[in-house]
């Protein structure tokens, strides 16, 4: 990251307690920016954010969804640049509570927007979005402009996202862009329902992994260290690349199916891969991952960790939070 370009920035970062924006959190901390975070849940107890961490930002606890609560923090800090990252992020919880789903990840977004057009300070806004955003299609991988068709709720929230993210550029000018990522992996993923934070704990527990759907799901998987990297990159350049109203992919372009990702956890956890086929995965796509070239040509964006370097990382992360939590 670039030390100078961050330095004393004001940043809002929304979702910051989650996965990646806790991830962000620090690399903006460590980069000198001033940090406002915005998250419905606070102080949490598993996060990965120190409580020197905690000092060195402005917390704020609200939803997205409040657009006077949101306007109030942008204008309150002279917000300069923007990172949108809270949502519903989980495919079931959205299939069980759609409402929920489309409020958080939906009207969040363009209460997010709003608030942005009427403060003008605001220089860059990124959109989180995701590779669900696309929906199913017969040709793959993903490039930025595949059609937006997303059939399932989660899946539609990040597509109508995009879209309002869209027309908030091309009406007002405001100067956002989207990012949609492969699925992110590593340090601090607390949510056990994810694929890798769950095959890995098993693995390390010597315990079977159940697989949801058949194991021959398609996706790629990716770092979050690389993701945090083309986030900056991508806050950095928005504005004097002119890259409002873009998106831009995120991936290693190493698609691989969810049995062969669970083979390689166990395997690198020096474990015989054991695992059971429930087939009971509803509503997913069967087949997805991205193209990044364009993030790699236009950002000068590339991962730095492949697969194997990021699965023993996170392994040993996980190691160490295990034992301390006592499983």
């Amino acid at each position: 990251m670039d030390k100078r370009f961050w330095r004393n920035k004001n940043v809002l970062i929304t979702g910051y307690e989650g996965f990646l924006g806790s991830h962000l959190t620090k690399a903006l901390i460590a980069g000198g920016a001033r940090v406002a975070g915005v998250d419905i849940l606070t102080h949490r107890k598993e996060t990965i954010l120190s409580a020197g961490d905690l000092r060195m930002i402005k917390v704020y606890q609200g939803s997205v969804a409040d657009f006077a609560f949101m306007k109030k923090v942008m204008t309150n800090d002279n917000i300069e640049i923007i990172f949108h990252l809270a949502a519903k992020a989980l495919v079931n919880d959205c299939l069980k509570s759609p409402r929920e789903c489309f409020s958080a990840n939906i009207e969040g977004t363009w209460n997010i927007l709003e608030a942005a057009r009427g403060t003008p300070g605001v220089k860059a806004l990124v959109v989180a979005s995701s590779d669900k955003a696309y929906g199913s299609h017969k040709k793959l991988p993903y490039k930025e402009n595949a059609p937006l068709a997303g059939n399932h709720p989660y899946d539609v929230s990040k597509s109508c996202a995009d879209l309002i993210a869209g027309a908030y550029y091309n009406t007002y000018g405001v100067p956002a862009a989207v990012t949609r990522c492969g699925n992110i992996y590593g340090p601090g993923d607390f949510n056990f329902s994810r694929v890798v934070p769950d095959a890995v704990r098993c693995a390390i527990l010597g315990k079977t992994f159940n697989i949801r759907s058949d194991g021959k799901f398609t996706r790629d998987y990716i770092y979050v260290d690389d993701i945090v990297e083309g986030y900056l990159l991508l806050g950095q350049q928005l504005r004097i690349k002119r890259l409002a109203g873009e998106a831009f992919n995120f991936s290693d372009e190493n698609p691989l199916t969810v049995i062969d990702l669970v083979k390689t956890i166990y395997r690198a956890c020096g474990t015989v891969p054991a695992y059971k086929i429930l087939g009971k995965a509803r509503y997913e796509i069967k087949h997805q991952y991205l193209s990044s070239g364009k993030a790699r040509n236009v950002l000068k964006w590339e991962p730095r960790y492949s697969l194997n370097d990021g699965l023993k990382r996170t392994i040993e992360w996980y190691g160490k939070y295990l034992k301390v939590s006592g499983f």
